[in-house]
């Protein structure tokens, strides 16, 4: 298939099947006219690229992935380098929601503190706040 069909297929756009291209993370042959030749194989790929970019992974996170489909696996995360990825990922995601756990809780604390000092808050028209 032609670059456009792909696009089309796995729903991007064919800059962006471009862009894997000079990133090393998509390799067409050309036919004799120039053109990129895709197939199946590639279609994988490029719905592997998306669909970890839609978890949040970098173009560089899907490098083990897109090496293991490659080698010949049915999935990308069939190879250690792939696990590895994921688990790396899930611990600054939940770095990230502890964080996150440690801001609510302040500003629950907070709350809780000002609503026990002022019960009923006095209200500010706009106008009144300059």
């Amino acid at each position: 298939m032609r670059i456009g069909e792909l696009a089309r297929r796995t729903g991007t756009t064919t800059r962006a099947l471009r862009f894997y291209e000079t990133q090393g993370l998509l390799e067409a042959p050309r036919s004799a006219n120039g053109y990129r030749e895709y197939d199946e194989s590639h279609l994988r790929m490029v719905n592997e690229i998306l669909t970890l970019q839609g978890f949040g992974l970098s173009l560089d996170d899907t490098r083990p992935f897109v090496a293991c489909l490659r080698s010949g696996h049915e999935s990308g995360d069939s190879c250690a380098d792939s696990l590895e990825v994921y688990e790396r990922r899930l611990a600054e995601v939940d770095a990230c929601l502890d964080r996150l756990g440690a801001i609510r809780a302040g500003l629950l604390a907070k709350l809780e503190q000002a609503m026990a000092r002022h019960p009923h808050p006095c209200k500010v028209s706009p106008s009144e706040e300059l």
